[in-house]
Parts: C-alpha cells; structure tokens; sequence
C-alpha cells in the first residue's frame, strides 16, 4: 500500500470490522437468544436471561453451558450495549444480569449498579494498517502512539466517542501522550484533528485488542492486516458483569453461579481473544504477531466529569469553522523582518495561507485586508469571499498577491468591529464562529474609534448562546501584546504572538485548544 494508502484499500482495511459491527446490530435487533437447560422431573425451568456485548457473548454461552444446572435455562443474548443502557432505562422486559463492554455504560442507564466486577479485558489500541506499521518499524521495534500520528500520509479514524468507549478512552490517551509538551493544549488539539470523526476509510483508528484480533482472523485475500499499538494512559473494555433488579430467588442463585465462574476466568480461554481483568497475558489458540499477548496495563476507569471533559473537547475542536480572517496591510507591514530576506506582510500572508490547512475541508472562511480608507470610508475590504477552505486554497494567488498600502494607517479597531458584527450577523449554530485578526501593531487611526469605546461595543456583541471569539495573532517584533489582549477580552478570545511563521500551527491549535476547553 506504501505511504498514501488508495481509498480502495482503505475500504478493505475496514471491511471485516464493519461486517462485525453489522452483526451486533443485527443480533440486537433479533434477539439471537442461546438457551442452556437440563431437565429434572417434577420441576419448573427457571429462564435467566443474560444480555452481553456481542464480542463476548460466545464466551458467557459456552461458561453458562459448563454450569449444567438443573431446571434453569440461560439464554444468553449478543447485545449492543449503547442499546441495552437506553433499554434498561425504559419499560422494556429487563434481563437478569447485563455485561456490557465498558463500565462506562453503566453510568448511561439508570436502576443499575454504578460498576461491577469484571469479567475480562480488552485493551484500547490504535490499529495501524500493516503497511504503515512496516514503514514505522515494525515488527523490529513497537512504534508509539506519538510516532503513529507523526507519521506522514496515514488516514486516521475516530468512532464516535459519545457512543464507543473506546473513542473516549482514546481521547484520554491521546491527552496524557500530550502533557508534557511545551504546550500541552495546543499539542492536544493538534492530536485531535488529526482525526476525522468516522473511520470509513482510515488506515489508522482506535480499537479494541479483540477487534483487532477478530479482523486479522478473518482476513479475505487482498484485505489488509491490523498491527496493535499499545498505550498504559488508554482504558480498557472490561466488562461488568452486573445484577438487574428483579430476579425471583431461583434466577438470583444462577445468576450467582454464573458470575462466580466468569470471575475465575471461564470468559478468557484461549478461543474468546480476551484478556483477564487486570490486563493479564493473553492466551491465544494461535499466535497472532501483530499483537503483544503479554500482559499489559491500562489506565483506570475515569471519572463522570472527566469523560464529559473530554467528550466536550472534542466536539468542539471537531467542530467544523465559519472564520473571518482580518489582515493588516498598513504600510508598517512592508517593513523586512530581520533574518527572513520577507516583509511583515509576506510573512503574515504566509501564516494565513498555512493555516487554510489547519481547518476541517467542511470550514469556510473569508479573507480581508485592513488599513485605512480601503474600501471609501471603511478602513477594509474582502481579498475572498466566504467559500468553503477546498475553494479558498485554489484561490490562494488572489491572497499572495496582496500588497501593503504605502501611507496606510492601520485601522485595526474599526475594521475589527465591523467583521466582528458581521460575524454575529452570519452566525452558524454547530459551527464555531471565529474572527481571526493578524497584525504586526497597535491602532494608529486619528479617526477611528477608541480602544475604550471598541471594548465596550465588543462587551454588548458578546452572547453566550451565539458565541463568536475574536483570535488575535500579533506577527513581528513590534506586535504589543498588551494591546491585543485588551482588544480581545470581552469578546472572549485569545490572544497570540507568532513572531516566527512556522510557528503558526502551533498559535492557531493553542488558541483553538483554549476556545475549545483544552487548555
């Protein structure tokens, strides 16, 4: 496949883990139910149902049919648990005991335990298409999470992490795989975008061990294998096994003796690719090198409040962008930046050309020029047109060819609150609404408004139920970054220097990651 994967392959790569996931879709929509019973005379079958996540659910059977107790029936039924947790909540006929994949399914159904204890174990992985993992190393060394998604030309997936555990428990590793850079926000936003919000497609994605371990099983010719990339800051599936209330004493007493020899391992023989609770070493009927079968740890179950964190950051920072982008062309900009052979403006052209790169292609954005009278009495005027980013990078010669305005002065506080109310005006909900100013100075219009009157303007505009940030990013030595924090304040933004234009991915994630929640 080498390092740009064709979307054909990637459709392959993904094949098996779709057909898998239609099949718990449909074994929740039928009911697939195994009954298990040995007939005594003279007594009434007790029927205890069990619902269990589908990847899972042929272990309990076969544990449940070990039991052989007499007059009771288990029927063990394959179970999405996303599903199960809304039906638990509802009037539905309720099961007598419910193993879902995650503890964190627990919190989302009410009248059920809070946790329980765990049967098995499955830890959290990125799975690399093993072209891509060969060009990391593999197999002669394990590459990390950090060297996965630095790696140029992979396809990198997310399920849903308001419906997958396994989304939010990459969200968590990514954030701790994060923390000790220079800027751990930003690098955290940065981390998350490179993630699209589906894994159709991808060639990098989080998974579960066991998905892994069944797609790489079940592999048709052509179809490309999965390599595991481990990290102890993911969680692991680990799968409560909790009572529901209701039981009558019979179906209690079996529901006990299945929990008891689930607890003892009969869920994590070799054929059900599980591991034990604590992450124990994986026992395999056939040795699959792609994964480590050793043991290996993982993070604990987070906190309610953390999961909601991190479900928030990452709805924002996938957001797709409305942007106004404002940048200064006074005369100043013409001036050289030391040691770059470019003027100010070159430079700030530059930062606002690579951050087109840096939005989701479903983002539009507009361009405009600021300085004094550039458009008759209005201190701006559009170089393009809100357009969708696709169109704005063909559009990009219209940005380069941009000039400074000689004798212009720089009528930063006007133009900034004429496209900060043009922005309130086009609000987009599901959107994040952004004004983007980037200049090298301070305002130096005799005419225009005052610093005092622009912050009381932006202080009315603000609505927390419309919000529209205003980033300001000072370029070159002479930025005053007093200045730029006192404009953005109450419109609730961030303000940045970049005094180096490579720098500008970083500002622009780091001003992201703060709107966002992140930082």
């Amino acid at each position: 496949m080498g390092r740009h994967a064709t979307s054909r392959t990637r459709r392959r790569i993904l094949l098996p883990l779709l057909a898998v996931a239609l099949a718990a879709v449909l074994g929740a929509a039928t009911w697939v139910a195994v009954a298990v019973a040995r007939s005594e005379p003279g007594c009434e079958t007790a029927r205890v149902v069990v619902a269990a996540s589908p990847d899972i659910a042929p272990a309990v059977t076969q544990a449940a049919g070990a039991l052989d107790l007499a007059c009771v029936a288990f029927d063990v039924q394959p179970r999405e648990s996303l599903l199960t947790a809304g039906e638990l909540s509802g009037s539905a006929p309720k099961p007598q005991a419910w193993i879902p994949s995650s503890t964190l399914f627990l919190r989302r159904a009410t009248d059920v335990p809070l946790s329980g204890p765990s049967i098995a174990s499955s830890p959290v992985v990125l799975a690399v298409a093993e072209p891509v993992a060969r060009e990391l190393g593999w197999p002669r060394i394990s590459p990390t999470w950090p060297e996965v998604l630095g790696h140029a030309g992979i396809a990198a997936g997310m399920p849903d992490p308001v419906r997958d555990p396994v989304g939010v428990s990459a969200l968590l590793a990514l954030r701790e795989a994060t923390k000790d850079a220079s800027d751990p926000a930003a690098a955290y936003v940065a981390a998350l975008r490179k993630f699209s919000a589906i894994t159709s497609g991808a060639t990098v994605f989080p998974a579960s061990e066991n998905a892994v371990l069944r797609h790489n099983s079940g592999l048709s010719e052509g179809e490309t294998a999965l390599v595991a990339v481990y990290s102890p800051a993911a969680v692991a599936l680990d799968y409560p096994f909790v009572e529901i209330a209701g039981a009558d004493q019979r179906q209690a007493k079996a529901v006990a003796e299945l929990k008891r020899a689930l607890l003892y391992g009969a869920a994590t023989g070799p054929s059900s690719e599980l591991r034990a609770s604590g992450g124990q070493a994986l026992r395999l009927a056939e040795t699959d090198q792609r994964i480590q079968a050793h043991g290996q740890r993982s993070a604990e179950i987070p906190a309610a409040d953390e999961v909601d964190k991190a479900l928030s950051q990452w709805a924002g920072v996938n957001a797709s962008a409305r942007v106004q982008v404002l940048i200064d062309v006074s005369g100043s900009m013409s001036a050289p930046v030391p040691g770059t052979g470019k003027s100010r403006l070159r430079i700030t052209l530059e930062a606002a050309e690579n951050a087109l790169h840096l939005f989701k292609s479903t983002s539009q954005v507009r361009f405009l020029a600021f300085a004094t009278k550039m458009d008759g009495e209005r201190d701006y005027r559009e170089i393009l047109p809100m357009a969708p980013v696709t169109r704005q990078l063909a559009a990009v010669d219209r940005l380069r060819a941009v000039r400074a305005v000689p004798d212009g002065q720089t009528g930063l506080y006007d133009s900034v609150l004429d496209v900060h109310r043009l922005a309130h005006r086009e609000f987009e909900r599901g959107k994040l609404n952004l004004v983007i100013v980037m200049t090298d100075g301070r305002d130096t219009d005799p005419g225009g408004i005052s610093r005092e009157n622009l912050v009381a303007e932006l202080g009315k505009l603000r609505d927390r139920e419309r919000p529209v940030p205003l980033i300001a990013i000072g370029i070159g030595p002479d930025a005053d970054e007093n200045e730029l924090r006192q404009l953005v304040a109450p419109a609730g933004g961030q303000a940045f220097l970049s005094r180096d234009p490579a720098k500008i991915g970083e500002v622009f994630y780091g001003a992201l990651g703060r709107i966002a929640g992140v930082g």
